[in-house]
């Protein structure tokens, strides 16, 4: 896994420092949660920063990789009543922070505005649940897929609205199935 990490980082940057037309920064809100076999769970509010390079291909399209540091996960809590007055609550947070690579389409429909599409690979950097570290019990790549939408000033500023469905089980077991879903909305500027 180390390898593949390394190798994808090496490769965006050597591409953004020999061809890149542009490349730029973003930071932006996430609001993360996971689907599959959950309960009670809630949007977690968090945070993303990182780096973008973007090769032209044409005057619509363009390729858009991008290497970015995602605070990922869920927000569990519900409450259960015991009978007789007393009840039992649950309210923690599970945080996942991830190193992704989402490797952006983009088409420009009008000046300044433009559809995202790809892929995406993420590489967890540390899983903690009600201040445990549960690493070892997820698996440590993601697979997902962004859908988005981007409005571009001439100045470079960007705004970015994005959201990245998991596709593969991050949990490191058979019996149970976890997936990621992050709602994106990110603010970036690209140097020209």
């Amino acid at each position: 896994m180390k390898k593949l990490f390394f190798a994808a980082i090496i490769a965006v940057f050597a591409m953004t420092s020999v061809s890149a037309q542009t490349f730029g920064a973003k930071a932006g809100l996430n609001l993360a949660n996971l689907t599959g076999d959950t309960d009670n769970n809630k949007a977690l509010t968090s945070f993303h920063v990182g780096a973008v390079a973007e090769f032209e291909i044409s005057d619509e399209f363009s390729f858009q990789p991008e290497l970015v540091y995602s605070a990922q996960g869920t927000h569990i809590k519900y409450s259960e009543d015991l009978g007789g007055g007393n009840s039992y609550d649950v309210d923690y947070k599970m945080n996942l922070s991830y190193l992704n690579l989402p490797l952006m389409g983009k088409y420009e429909v009008s000046e300044g505005i433009s559809l995202l599409a790809g892929p995406q690979i993420g590489f967890l950097m540390s899983a903690k649940s009600d201040g445990n570290d549960i690493k070892d019990s997820m698996k440590g790549i993601d697979f997902g897929v962004n859908l988005g939408a981007a409005y571009e000033l001439e100045s470079g500023m960007f705004f970015d609205l994005r959201y990245n469905i998991g596709l593969s089980n991050i949990a490191d077991s058979n019996d149970v199935t976890i997936k990621n879903s992050v709602l994106s909305v990110s603010l970036g500027y690209k140097f020209n």
